[in-house]
């Protein structure tokens, strides 16, 4: 398939996003980043990555669950909503250009200009590698290797895509004009805690994943923390620290705010409140759940989305390069094409 068959004429900018391939996903990554992206289709050109070469940075001991991890990963974003007539779905490692630009960028950058980026700040003890150091200059790869003119982040990844736009302009400075500068698209990102209280996440075991059952999603949800001081039914609470609470609001949007006032005044217990959210949860989560089970039990179908989209991406890719070669005088022989 080609661009050009699924164009739409207000389609005008490009956008790339990734992820690092963790398995299956949850609710916290549905809400952060998923929905968004699924907004975004059908207005820009889509490039969706899983970023299975950003994920040895942490993982490069033990490689033996990564392909089951992009697997679950593709059927996650296949089923919440991400649509391969719209978007290129594609593996990193799958489109060797990012690593050919990668290279290159590392030749535009300092090490001191690495080692002062806050990610690499806070985790340099326990993942002082070459790699790790370098990840940022491969994502600024991702970036420009689709000339992507967006690429929608939290405000914790400003500094990456800081770094993205100041290795373009390097470039098109140093050489000529190929790249499009990227802006970050920052987006209102909803609040997520797992059960823990802390922000959700599968390190911790606190989250709920999208491929759990029913009765998995109301026996998590029983496991949650809500006021230290509302201890039984009829004791006072305050939803505006409690996580659940937090969940009403976007999964019973229509009766959040009934469920505020006989919490405030104990009428309302926990163990009732975690179970009218597990119903809204699971009857929003049913649409998604019934296409992960269709979808797991054909994982060809999983897989020529895959390929097809590495195809797309790569396609864009070699045009970018052919560029960039061309602009660094590196373009030897002349294509046979």
């Amino acid at each position: 398939m080609t661009d050009s068959a699924i164009a739409t004429p207000k389609k005008k900018e490009t956008i790339l996003s990734g992820m690092q391939p963790t398995g299956s996903l949850h609710i916290g990554n549905l809400e952060g980043a998923l929905k968004n992206w699924i907004r975004l289709q059908d207005d820009y050109w889509m490039f969706c990555c899983i970023v299975d070469w950003h994920a040895l940075t942490a993982s490069w001991k033990d490689t033996k669950e990564l392909k089951n991890r992009v697997f679950e990963m593709a059927v996650d974003w296949l089923a919440s909503g991400l649509d391969p007539d719209k978007c290129a779905i594609f593996i990193q490692s799958e489109v060797k250009e990012h690593a050919e630009l990668h290279l290159l960028f590392s030749m535009l950058i300092t090490v001191p200009t690495l080692t002062r980026l806050p990610t690499y700040a806070e985790k340099k003890e326990s993942l002082d590698s070459y790699g790790f150091l370098g990840y940022p200059v491969l994502q600024a790869a991702d970036i420009c290797l689709y000339n992507a003119n967006k690429v929608p982040v939290g405000k914790d990844q400003e500094k990456h895509i800081w770094l993205a736009k100041d290795i373009a302009q390097r470039f098109n400075t140093t050489y000529r004009k190929v790249f499009v500068e990227p802006e970050a698209l920052f987006t209102t990102i909803p609040l997520i805690l797992g059960a823990d209280k802390r922000k959700m996440s599968k390190s911790y075991d606190n989250h709920i994943p999208l491929e759990y059952t029913e009765k998995q999603t109301e026996k998590r949800l029983r496991t949650y923390f809500t006021d230290p001081d509302k201890l039984r039914q009829g004791d006072p609470g305050r939803p505006e620290i409690c996580p659940v609470y937090l969940l009403h609001q976007i999964y019973s949007p229509d009766h959040a705010e009934a469920i505020a006032p006989p919490c405030r005044t104990g009428e309302l217990g926990c163990v009732d409140c975690k179970m009218k959210l597990a119903a809204n949860l699971n009857a929003a989560l049913a649409p998604i759940r019934d296409r992960r089970a269709d979808l797991v039990k054909h994982p060809d179908t999983v897989w020529d989305v895959l390929t097809t989209g590495a195809e797309r991406a790569r396609n864009r890719a070699q045009n970018v390069m052919d560029k960039v070669r061309s602009a660094m005088k590196m373009a030897y022989r002349k294509s046979k094409k």
